[in-house]
């Protein structure tokens, strides 16, 4: 399993004790190498139960689990290999109990927290409290924490809405994503002999992508770990492009101190792109201070040069790149080879207007995505009733769909008789006899509701015996996809549900031993790029191409104020380090473009090419230094959640100042950018 890799590869394969950090440039087989380490330290006789394999995608877990199964002939067990998230939802349903909390808690994604959310406050923008709210709890802040340190009124209102939040999940049983992390930690900090526990069952810890880690996962692996060092992590500080949402490049910088005698091995020979693509990503990213520094080496040809293309307007820019796109298609180029990246997304407008009249099929990465569709929602929320008669949030979903009669104030009755008794809405339609339910919802609203129990208890009965059968009864019973007919986009929603009902069946076919409860779990853990394709040219934001490579890339958009973005709370190496990712995806061509001009946000606005341009030796010209305030020891400075500190010590980062502040005893780095001088 050796011989197909390289000398830093077959190393960092090969060592078995001690921290160990793989700095895996783009292209450099990463994945290769992590794999072949799992399946190395099986082939000697390591215990596979004993290893554990942290990723942040299904997608990435499910290659990785194919990959290293191909290497091991004889495996009487696999090891461990999951997301983050994964890993949480399993130590929760054994250890949920020590929060006081049942094991058949429900899982609701962004939809479900929306709605909570705005339930609880209707006046605040419900993605602020939203984002605001994870922030919290990925930074293991409690509602009363942020109280004590935000002295903001918007914030001190969050904390509020974050405090009924979270006693209106307690009450349902209800986790979000965070939680699942959030609470396995709490769990493992507040119980040592759990925590040991822990670490003692998985001696051999290995996660992928560690640049995308924030606060949480760090302070999660670092129970799980215990005294036990050997943790291997791989990912790249250059592809660290998440910092918007809590990841912490700092994490990968300081690993080395974190974990004392890390053997660092760098990956730098690059499989994927040309030596000139590579050449120009290199020149770019060397720009950023805040990196361990490493040089992709190319081990492919020289390749064309990068083409770059200056246009009028974006309908000239999208006319030039539309005309690229039709010859190479003409050509018989595979469209799935084919991708077009932007900074950000209102730049797809007039992409797919004018992909639209030049008739090239297209597909939007980051759409809708499939299981935040309205019907497959409510498909979940019935199953989820079907597996746990607990789960009011998803019963009040459903109550009513297809629709039968049933209006918010017979839900609110229900709810009122259902706490008064102590019980879940469930348990009370069931319980209840037609004349006492007829005293809470009056006679017509009883009969309806007996008729809906009792179609959900012979589910329920059908199920244990045939799960196939379950899924032909159940739209039998319902006529789901009937009560779509008369819509618009009936026949899409249609269509959908019956690509559900597909997946379902395939599920239960793949795992013979698995449940419709381990099927909801998953489609609970579902990631953004499962389920892509190759059949249109793809578009998609820098973001959303993470991790996945084409022969032919389009980056549209380099002007200051588009990438890089620039403002007050700008992270200029970030940005620089999303065009390294851009630049890296290219296998064989890279066009990138800018404009004079843009019709953004209701009005055309003139524009300067980007600085990245310049960095990047794609053209001549002098480079743009964003100004930074200055900032002494002893400041008094404010930020927006930590509310009041003083400056203890200042040190350059990048372009920016990293500022060691004392908010009020708890000492925290923060980027000169994101405070304020008082």
């Amino acid at each position: 399993m050796l011989t197909s890799l390289n000398e830093s590869q077959k190393i960092a394969a090969t060592h078995i004790d001690g921290p160990l950090l793989i700095l895996a440039g783009a292209g450099s087989g990463k994945t290769k190498t992590i794999t072949t380490r799992l399946a190395y330290l099986i082939s000697i006789g390591i215990d596979p139960s004993s290893i554990l394999t942290l990723t942040f995608t299904n997608k990435a877990a499910t290659e990785m689990r194919e990959r290293a199964f191909k290497l091991i002939e004889q495996m009487t067990y696999p090891p461990l290999l999951c997301t983050f998230h994964k890993f949480g939802l399993l130590f929760l349903k054994f250890h949920i109990g020590l929060l006081g909390r049942k094991n058949n808690f429900v899982i609701i994604d962004t939809d479900d927290k929306k709605k909570i959310i705005k339930m609880i406050d209707k006046e605040t923008t419900t993605s602020i409290l939203v984002n605001e709210i994870s922030k919290f709890k990925n930074s293991t802040m409690t509602p009363e924490q942020v109280k004590e340190t935000s002295q903001d009124k918007l914030y001190s209102k969050i904390a509020d809405v974050y405090e009924k939040y979270e006693a209106y999940l307690v009450k349902n049983n209800l986790v979000d994503f965070d939680d699942l992390l959030l609470l396995t930690y709490k769990i493992l900090e507040a119980n040592p002999t759990i925590a040991k526990e822990t670490s003692e069952r998985y001696k051999y810890i290995m996660v992928d992508e560690y640049q995308d880690t924030n606060e949480l996962q760090y302070k999660l692996l670092k129970k799980v770990c215990g005294d036990n060092n050997n943790i291997c992590v791989v990912g790249d500080d250059d592809q660290s492009i998440y910092g918007w949402r809590g990841a912490t490049i700092k994490n990968i910088l300081t690993f080395g101190e974190t974990f004392e005698n890390t053997l660092t091995i760098k990956l730098e020979e690059n499989y994927r792109s040309t030596k000139k693509i590579l050449r120009h990503a290199n020149s770019l990213i060397e720009h950023n201070r805040e990196r361990i520094g490493k040089k992709l080496i190319s081990t492919r040809d020289e390749g064309e040069d990068i083409k770059v293309y200056e246009s009028n307007d974006e309908n000239d820019e999208t006319r030039k790149i539309a005309e690229d796109i039709k010859e190479l298609l003409d050509q018989g180029i595979d469209a799935g080879e084919i991708a077009i990246l932007y900074r950000v997304n209102a730049l797809s407008r007039s992409l797919e207007e004018g992909f639209n009249r030049a008739r090239i099929n297209y597909k939007l990465v980051g759409g809708m995505k499939f299981y935040e569709r309205a019907e497959i929602k409510d498909l979940i929320a019935y199953f989820r009733v079907i597996t746990n008669k607990n789960d009011n949030f998803s019963i009040k979903r459903i109550i009513n769909k297809p629709k039968r009669g049933i209006g918010a104030t017979t839900v609110s009755k229900l709810e009122v008789e259902a706490i008064r008794l102590k019980k879940s809405v469930f348990s009370l339609l069931e319980d209840l006899d037609p004349e006492e339910l007829s005293e809470v919802v009056g006679k017509k609203n009883s009969r309806t509701l007996k008729v809906f129990m009792a179609s959900i208890k012979d589910l329920q009965e059908i199920l244990e015996t045939s799960k196939m059968r379950f899924i032909d009864m159940f739209e039998e019973t319902f006529d789901f996809k009937q009560s779509y007919e008369k819509l618009a986009d009936g026949a899409d929603r249609i269509a959908n549900i019956d690509e559900f009902y597909g997946y379902l069946r395939d599920y239960f076919l793949q795992n013979m031993d698995l449940n419709l409860e381990d099927f909801l779990n998953e489609v609970s853990l579902k990631s953004d790029q499962d389920g892509l394709d190759g059949e249109a040219i793809s578009m998609m934001s820098i973001h959303a191409s993470k991790g996945l490579e084409y022969e032919y890339i389009f980056i549209v958009g380099f002007e200051e104020g588009f990438f890089p973005l620039v403002g007050d709370e700008t992270d200029l190496e970030e940005e620089r380090r999303l065009g390294y990712v851009a630049f890296t995806r290219a296998k064989d061509r890279l066009t990138v473009s800018h404009v004079h001009s843009r019709f953004y946000k209701g009005k055309r606005t003139q524009l300067t090419k980007s600085r990245f341009l310049s960095e990047s030796e794609l053209i001549k010209g002098s480079l743009t230094i964003a100004k930074t305030k200055a900032y002494r020891k002893d400041d008094l400075v404010k930020h927006k959640i930590f509310g009041m500190g003083r400056v203890l010590s200042v040190s350059k980062a990048g372009t920016d100042l990293k500022l060691n502040i004392n908010f009020g005893g708890s000492k925290r780095d923060i980027l000169s950018s994101f405070v304020e001088k008082i």
